[in-house]
């Protein structure tokens, strides 16, 4: 089962995108730090346009996120500067942390940008213990949000959303009632007694009414009409060999997700990742890549990016029919190189442009 979150994740990673980060509007930000350099104020637009839905947007790594992850995000404000030097973060930052939803920005970030978001961290959070901006301001469309304070206590799991009737007050029962009438959308991982069975979530934006990459049906018109839904369309293919229709399948079923179900990459989840799955379709990468160099790279995984390895769920014939697929549906592959050379994409800034 995919979790709903998967969707949300990657959507926050689309912070992780090519647009630059907009300038934060002045009203949304409640304390400004002591040094206000024009360097500071870029660190605090990268931060909080690239790092926030992890790390929260005051640096305390209390978000809907942190819940999902192990490890869990940073908390920057417990975090002493003699804690972690300012070469640990430049290096997380630019390369990430293994084993953790850390990545790299290497290829999204310049050094000067790193170092900026990387200094902005330091002192507006691990020094400063500042505020840096908070989401529920008139600015956001929340004026008078004190109104909502006694549903504030399921909002932080300070109390269990399944606690017992009569172990609540009669405030603390009008808070539930508000918190699910109105804050449960956002807050749905408020703190509960008892998890349940596990659930999977609908997406609330594109794709609409059970839409899947693959699908061949219409959508509704408003998901009819966007550019996504022309990369959503598998290609119709003939005389398929039984080893191209299991790769079919399995391709459709599992890396369509990322890379659309015409190999473009040009989905709305594809166009949210940085850096962005990879164009099967185009030439100027297709032309060069052979079975075995394509096998390994689906087998192995490309590191910065975020294309996991598959060995350990799809087994080598399943790998294969995957290749045959990928050459069949959307480009031919290259003729075999010698053994030694048959290696795996380095992940420099042109060639993890995507993952394959």
């Amino acid at each position: 089962m995919r979790s709903g979150f998967s969707v949300l994740l990657l959507l926050s990673l689309g912070a992780c995108s090519e647009r630059q980060p907009p300038a934060l509007p002045a009203a949304r930000v409640l304390q400004a730090p002591a040094t206000g350099s024009a360097t500071h104020e870029q660190g605090r637009r990268i931060y909080n346009f690239r790092c926030y839905f992890c790390h929260g947007y005051s640096g305390d790594g209390q978000t809907l996120a942190s819940t999902y992850l192990q490890p869990k995000p940073r908390n920057f404000l417990a975090t002493a500067t003699d804690q972690l030097s300012v070469a640990q973060m430049r290096e997380a930052v630019t390369h990430g942390r293994p084993g953790s939803a850390m990545q790299g920005f290497a290829t999204v970030l310049s050094t000067a940008e790193v170092n900026a978001v990387v200094d902005f961290v330091r002192q507006e959070f691990m020094v400063a213990k500042a505020v840096n901006t908070r989401y529920h301001t008139p600015e956001n469309g929340w004026p008078q949000h004190q109104r909502y304070a006694a549903a504030f206590p399921f909002a932080r799991g300070e109390l269990p959303l399944d606690s017992p009737p009569e172990t609540l007050t009669p405030e603390q029962r009008a808070g539930r009632r508000l918190f699910m009438a109105t804050c449960v959308s956002c807050h749905d991982r408020a703190r509960v007694r008892d998890a349940g069975a596990p659930w999977e979530a609908q997406a609330l934006s594109y794709p609409r009414n059970g839409f899947v990459p693959g699908d061949a049906q219409q959508v509704d018109t408003v998901s009819g009409a966007s550019p996504y839904h022309l990369h959503d369309q598998a290609p119709q293919l003939v005389a398929l060999s039984e080893q191209e229709l299991q790769g079919q399948t399995l391709f459709q079923e599992n890396c369509a997700f990322c890379h659309a179900a015409d190999g473009t990459g040009r989905n709305w989840i594809g166009s949210f990742l940085q850096p962005h799955p990879r164009d099967l379709t185009a030439p100027a990468f297709m032309r060069s890549m052979t079975a075995g160099r394509l096998a390994g790279v689906i087998r192995e995984g490309l590191p910065g990016t975020s294309m996991p390895a598959w060995k350990s769920v799809l087994s080598p014939p399943q790998i294969q029919a995957l290749v045959a697929y990928i050459a069949r549906a959307f480009h031919p592959l290259a003729a075999a190189a010698p053994a030694s050379k048959e290696k795996l994409i380095k992940t420099t800034p042109q060639s993890v442009a995507a993952s394959p």
